[in-house]
């Protein structure tokens, strides 16, 4: 017979005499406490960031997902691998994000795992923390200014009675520490090669100066140098 009371609305139907139950004001507390935690993820997060509406909301809900899941799981062994399968299937169904996206989640998780054992000061303390050094990197655009300025896409136009195989090689090592030729191209009715180069320059002031031998060799046909594109899938 069901328990109509309003302790046995709140208790499990397979709960036995070995089972703790948690209290409503403890799962109240916990839940309210990890979606403040989530917020201020959130917040962080966006500090110079590119960002969607989803994937804020999304990180200043996981922590409480997270933390309702580890009360519910509640030392049982069972239920923890049940739920560790089932986050892995949502893994492997959810389309890949960059490694910035991919590290403010498991930041999330961490947070609401912490909330979900109890631990609301260290849950507070961990997501502080993280959140001081997401906005410290976020502000000195730690390990990407200068990278940006390194990494370079050329495609440049030549005609199709020039060799492009070895035609730029020694302004190539010139100018840049690697190259790579990722695609060619026939346009104009065959009559033109466009070429598409991924490089990584040794000196990014000398960049002029390399487009202005590169235009000598092509002819001065036409030459495009762009900021080199990272695939989102890549860490």
């Amino acid at each position: 017979m069901l328990n109509l009371t309003a302790a046995g609305l709140f208790s499990g139907l397979f709960d036995s005499a070995t089972t703790t139950v948690i209290s409503v004001g403890n799962f109240m507390l916990c839940v309210a406490a990890a979606l403040v935690l989530g917020l201020i993820l959130a917040f962080a997060y966006m500090f110079r960031t590119r960002y969607t509406k989803s994937f804020v909301a999304t990180v200043a809900m996981l922590p409480a997902v997270v933390c309702v899941v580890i009360m519910m799981v509640n030392g049982n062994i069972g239920a923890g691998v049940a739920v560790a399968g089932v986050f892995s299937l949502v893994r492997f169904r959810s389309v890949p994000g960059t490694a910035k996206e991919i590290g403010i989640i498991f930041v999330a998780m961490g947070a609401g795992l912490i909330c979900g054992m109890g631990y609301l000061a260290y849950a507070a303390l961990f997501t502080v923390v993280m959140s001081l050094v997401l906005v410290i990197y976020n502000g000195l655009d730690f390990g990407t200014r200068r990278n940006a300025q390194l990494y370079k896409t050329l495609r440049i136009t030549i005609p199709e009675d020039l060799d492009y195989t070895s035609v730029f090689d020694d302004i190539f090592e010139t100018y840049t520490s690697e190259c790579e030729l990722a695609q060619v191209k026939t346009t104009n009715m065959g009559s033109l090669f466009r070429l598409t180069y991924d490089l990584t320059l040794k000196d990014p002031d000398k960049e002029k100066e390399m487009i202005d031998k590169l235009r000598v060799r092509n002819g001065n046909l036409e030459i495009t140098v762009s900021k080199q594109v990272t695939i989102n899938t890549e860490l």
